[in-house]
């Protein structure tokens, strides 16, 4: 017994050493200068657009700002061109940035007495315009944007204003008009949350972040069209189930990782993200040299590869496969350990859990493969929630939990968008101004 311990250790420890992103759920920044590029090149190819690239080149424009006419004034025999002679033969247009600037406008209010009661009566100055010195609505929306979407921290806005406008503009004044934003945002969350309810298919995923010197969880429910985030103390249950959550109420597809909390939502019809279940198969076949792994990952690329119809036709084959290969790992993968000396559970490897889960969560591994709407992967909820790991590499944590707070909102607003195709300075400006396309 003890010999088959030492062996279960040595393996598992091997197979650590070995691990990286490709095999496991490590990130890939782990991988370090050993990663390999995403789309190695087999053969050598034509440099430049590949045919079927769409690109996003220049194109020229009806009614340019600014024209300058080139003509000739002279020809090398003495003749001078008068402006009858000459005619277009090109146009060449060059697309720059204007010369950056703040633009300051002055609200001068005045006050008379009248004449007859000796009231004095003041003008009113626009809502919003509180202060002799103050920034505008766009400058607030573009050190939001700076600071929460593109990662920026305090000082480097700072620079950035200085350089541009020659205005250094105040941290305070940043933190300030992100929290002045979260503030707007408000029913924009209601309606987001409203509208995750509603679709048919909903992706949701969690990652750590550090909030005030202690680990914290950014969780994450997303459509194709909106995001929804939101930050908790805890991981699983008490996340899901608190009142910052959705998914309690839902009652799609709920596509997600292996994470058990998940599965306590009877209400939702569950999809278990098959690019967990390839790294994982791939991991047991390359360190563990694991035959059922390797046919299993052949089988389950074999289906996703597979035209719709030809899945739902064939539904009774691709299942029988199913668990004929799953039967081979149990047999194959040795049963739980009693550790000695230990109390608890028994000791189960990796590969004994993944083909436990396999066989027993059978209808959410193949949701995609006879469910038209369910997707094969989580990367929708992945990519809504990578941003956060940027912005903690930049700034280490948060300092407050509102802090964490204001991002989250702000973030899923600005991702929910993006997904509408939708200028994301111009609806934070509008935001501002208290309006907002998901609410109107």
């Amino acid at each position: 017994m003890e010999i088959a311990v030492l062996k279960q250790e040595n393996t598992e420890l091997k197979a650590r050493l070995n691990s990286n992103s490709h095999n496991s759920s490590k990130p890939p920044s782990s991988d370090g200068y050993q990663k390999k590029p995403a789309f190695s090149k087999t053969g050598k190819g034509k440099q430049g657009g590949q045919p079927g690239h769409k690109g996003r080149t220049l194109n020229q424009i009806d009614n340019p700002d600014k024209t300058v006419t080139c003509k000739p004034e002279s020809c090398s025999c003495g003749h001078t061109f008068t402006s009858s002679e000459t005619v277009l033969s090109e146009k060449r247009q060059v697309f720059d940035l204007p010369k950056p600037q703040l633009e300051v406008t002055e609200y001068q209010i005045y006050q008379a007495e009248c004449p007859f009661c000796k009231i004095v009566r003041k003008g009113a100055a626009p809502e919003g315009v509180n202060a002799p010195v103050q920034y505008g609505n766009r400058v607030k929306a573009y050190a939001v944007l700076l600071n929460v979407h593109y990662k920026l921290p305090f000082k480097k806005i700072q620079l950035l204003f200085g350089d541009l406008f020659g205005c250094p503009i105040n941290e305070s004044s940043v933190y300030f008009a992100t929290e002045q934003c979260y503030e707007k945002l408000g029913e924009s969350e209601k309606a987001i949350r409203a509208k995750v309810l509603g679709q048919d298919v909903v992706h949701a995923d969690e990652t750590g972040v550090r909030v005030a010197g202690k680990l914290q969880w950014l969780h994450t429910a997303t459509s194709l069209l909106y995001t929804y985030l939101f930050v908790h103390q805890n991981r699983g249950a008490k996340a899901m189930e608190s009142e910052k959550s959705v998914l309690g109420h839902f009652k799609g597809w709920l596509v997600h990782d292996y994470w058990s909390s998940y599965f306590k939502f009877k209400g939702a019809s569950h999809s278990v993200c098959g690019a967990h279940i390839l790294r994982e198969l791939e991991g047991l076949a390359e360190n563990s040299k694991s035959k059922w792994a390797r046919i299993f990952k052949i089988f389950l690329m074999s289906v996703y590869k597979m035209p719709f119809e030809e899945r739902q036709k064939r539904r009774p084959q691709i299942e029988a496969r199913y668990k004929l290969i799953c039967g081979m790992g149990e047999k194959l993968e040795p049963p739980p350990i009693k550790t000695p000396g230990k109390k608890g559970r028994y000791k189960r490897t990796k590969a004994r859990n993944l083909i436990e889960r396999l066989i027993s969560e059978q209808d959410a591994v193949l949701a995609f493969a006879f469910n038209k709407k369910v997707p094969f992967t989580n990367n929708l909820a992945e990519r809504d929630i990578r941003p956060v790991k940027v912005k903690q590499k930049i700034s280490n944590c948060f300092r407050t939990v509102n802090g964490a707070d204001i991002y989250a909102r702000i973030e899923s607003f600005v991702s929910t968008t993006r997904k509408h195709n939708r200028n994301v300075f111009s609806e934070l400006c509008a935001t501002f101004e208290s309006v907002n396309f998901i609410i109107e």
